[in-house]
């Protein structure tokens, strides 16, 4: 691929179009987008809600965990895939942010789906057996490889584990990313690489796993379980 249709393919008009052709969202997904924006609260965003809300129909998602839902904007993209009989847990330290999403997911009519926990992540994901159809990596960065680690042995055949922020985070970005994969190279400041980079090394060195790099919002590590 030449650098002229890299540089195509990595614009502002992209980035536009790609949230102009996700899916239609709700007036609950509008609020908490305009939340969002009033805030400076972090979330996915609609390329990346669609991209997820696209991966959990095609692997016909039935269960989901996330480590660190915020008030819910990933996870309520996700709700009306699971359906009634399915399960979305999520999972907030912040206890005002679980409110919030509980109320969010009352207002969509999806909390029959879903249960809501508050405390860590890695600590609540003990507790349930699995398997999970979908999970979704959005705590801290520098605990992705912890995260995967509670939760490999519980994805089932065939299900995904996708990680957020990978490609941009604090202190780094894809430049950052491919000189690291290709010498070894560090960022000077203070960065999330080394923690993005040790859970890509480990997801990809997982025979159970197979993993690639989809380039939409942040950036997504998408591994499917092959056995």
């Amino acid at each position: 691929m030449t650098d002229q249709l890299m540089s195509m393919l990595h614009t502002e008009s992209v980035d536009r179009l790609l949230s102009l052709a996700s899916t239609d969202r709700d007036a609950v997904l509008e609020e908490m987008e305009e939340r969002a924006e009033r805030d400076g609260f972090p979330t996915v965003g609609p390329e990346v809600g669609s991209t997820l809300r696209l991966a959990a129909r095609l692997a016909d998602v039935d269960t989901v965990f996330e480590l660190g839902s915020g008030y819910g904007y990933s996870a309520y993209w996700i709700a009306p895939v699971v359906g009634s009989d399915g399960t979305i847990v999520l999972t907030e330290v912040d206890e005002d942010e679980l409110d919030a999403a509980r109320t969010y997911f009352e207002r969509g009519g999806y909390d029959d789906r879903a249960v809501f926990e508050h405390g860590d992540a890695l600590e609540t994901v003990e507790r349930y057996d699995g398997p999970f159809d979908m999970v979704l990596l959005d705590h801290e960065n520098d605990r992705y490889v912890e995260g995967f680690e509670a939760v490999r042995e519980k994805v089932a055949p065939g299900g995904l584990v996708i990680a957020d922020n990978v490609l941009h985070s604090t202190g780094m970005d894809p430049d950052d990313v491919v000189a690291y994969l290709e010498d070894g190279t560090e960022p000077d400041t203070d960065s999330s690489l080394p923690g993005i980079m040790a859970y890509y090394e480990r997801v990809r060195a997982d025979p159970d796993f197979e993993t690639t790099v989809l380039p939409v919002g942040e950036g997504l590590f998408a591994s499917v379980r092959v056995r």
